[in-house]
């Protein structure tokens, strides 16, 4: 019997026969090597459902935007095969920032391509569908081929469809507007089923609801916005979980065992998020990590231990590839 069900027969629980599923699995090891990010935890819920949070690029001593900036950081997540994290890799890039904040069309770009959350890299789209109108013939053009490396390159089907019904169709305002309605109609559902697991949490919070329905809830949760969801907004949810001392360390390592079962590229940035929360319980530490060794092997527990050295801050991307490529 594995550590996994051992830990949930002791404490009363079984999985449910649910394997929990929130988005696509990817594979690869820390990207193209063989296999969001300290949050803001402090924030209250309208700092992810209304975000607002600006990611322009930084400037230089003259003032003038570095253009290349936030695309070169984009890229730097894709080479640790990320999520795309905003700037200061506080949080993860969600589809709000799109329509909120000024975001150089190199970013865009690079987010429409490279994005390994759909919704963001349709959100992507956007900006730059907007922009094209307010340009001049030459900047038109250099735009439309913009597109269309978008319709080569994109690791989403719908972002290249979109992509290319919007280059087909001259970028008229009709179809810009259709693509704000898709990518409205498929968010909206699932970010309300957020605010009702919110409110699951404060029941826990107040002791109105006990490990098990709660277990359930969230299983039933992660099923019904997997893939419909901000990967962002997601993570704030499970940060607001393990961040409160209101949540008991029963639930909690019950929830890093959900984990544990996630898409490994959903896993890894999870998992290595708990590791690196400030003032986090010395218990459950040692428990996720006992649990990664013991359930996901070796090579994963490696991966986990670069993207948290990363994200102290104690490793550069460069540092993480030539580890990677002399273990492999």
């Amino acid at each position: 019997m594995s550590d996994v069900s051992s830990f949930q027969k002791r404490e009363g629980f079984s999985s449910g026969g649910k394997k929990p599923a929130n988005g696509r699995s990817y594979s690869g090891r820390m990207g193209q090597l063989k296999s969001p990010s300290r949050f803001a935890r402090s924030k209250p819920e309208s700092a992810v459902t209304n975000a607002t949070v600006s990611v322009h690029s930084k400037s230089n001593k003259s003032g003038k935007h570095k253009s290349l900036d936030l695309a070169d950081h984009f890229l730097g997540c894709v080479k640790l095969g990320r999520y795309l994290t905003v700037a200061d890799n506080s949080r993860f890039v969600i589809t709000d920032d799109f329509r909120s904040s000024s975001i150089i069309p190199a970013a865009s770009a690079m987010a429409a391509i490279y994005s390994r959350d759909h919704l963001v890299a349709q959100a992507a789209l956007l900006p730059l569908s907007t922009r094209i109108k307010i340009k001049s013939v030459k900047e038109r053009d250099k735009l439309e081929e913009l597109f269309l490396l978008i319709e080569e390159q994109t690791l989403s089907e719908g972002v290249r469809n979109s992509a290319q019904g919007l280059r087909q169709y001259q970028f008229r305002e009709s179809q810009i507007r259709d693509l704000e309605v898709e990518l409205g109609n498929r968010l909206s559902p699932a970010r309300l089923r957020y605010r009702q697991f919110l409110d699951v949490i404060r029941k826990l919070m107040d002791r109105r609801i006990t490990a098990g329905p709660f277990l359930d809830e969230f299983r039933s949760f992660t099923q019904d916005v997997a893939g419909k969801l901000d990967f962002g907004i997601y993570s704030f949810c499970l940060d607001r979980l393990f961040g409160s001392v209101k949540v008991s360390m029963k639930v909690k390592k019950l929830l890093t065992l959900e984990v544990i079962g996630f898409p490994t590229l959903i896993r890894r940035e999870l998992l290595s998020n708990l590791l690196v929360f400030p003032g986090q319980a010395q218990e459950l530490t040692n428990f996720i990590r006992y649990m990664i060794a013991t359930e996901l092997g070796q090579n994963v527990a490696i991966e986990i231990k670069l993207l948290e050295a990363f994200k102290k801050k104690r490793l550069s991307i460069q540092d993480i590839e030539t580890s990677l490529a002399r273990s492999g």
